[in-house]
């Protein structure tokens, strides 16, 4: 599991990857303007787990491999992401999925609350008319 925070723009973003078994989980955080320290920690010791957990996985043919590599490497490579702003191309297409899939169960949701509503609106208009006509 992988935590990135990056300044994108206008605010603080925090991106959790991490890669499996051919699945990549990624999921976005925004912080605000400026985060404290402590508000860091107290992400990643309370929400971020819970936060991680509802994110669904993307399977992905070409994930990175990891090796145990060279401690100087190591640390040139730790260097290069540190110079490195935002966050992989498959992680953002793991965001992108998910945030696409939760769209389409929030459209879904909505569209049967809508017809439900519409539902009761027609029972209440019928019910009505035959009030108006109970007594001929």
């Amino acid at each position: 599991m992988k935590l990135t925070i990056y300044f994108d723009d206008q605010f603080w973003v925090g991106v959790i990857e991490e890669a499996a078994d051919s699945k990549l989980k990624a999921v976005r955080h925004i912080f605000g303007p400026e985060p404290h320290d402590s508000e860091v920690l107290w992400f990643v010791n309370h929400s971020m787990v819970d936060l991680f957990l509802a994110a669904k996985p993307l399977k992905c043919s070409v994930l990175p491999k990891h090796k145990a590599a060279n401690p100087k490497r190591l640390a040139r490579q730790v260097a290069k992401e540190m110079h490195n702003k935002g966050i992989s191309t498959f992680s953002q297409e793991a965001i992108k999925e998910d945030l696409k899939s939760r769209k389409q169960e929030r459209q879904v949701l909505s569209k049967s609350q809508r017809e439900e509503l519409a539902k009761k609106k027609r029972l209440l208009g019928t019910l009505k008319a035959k009030a108006k006509h109970r007594g001929k």
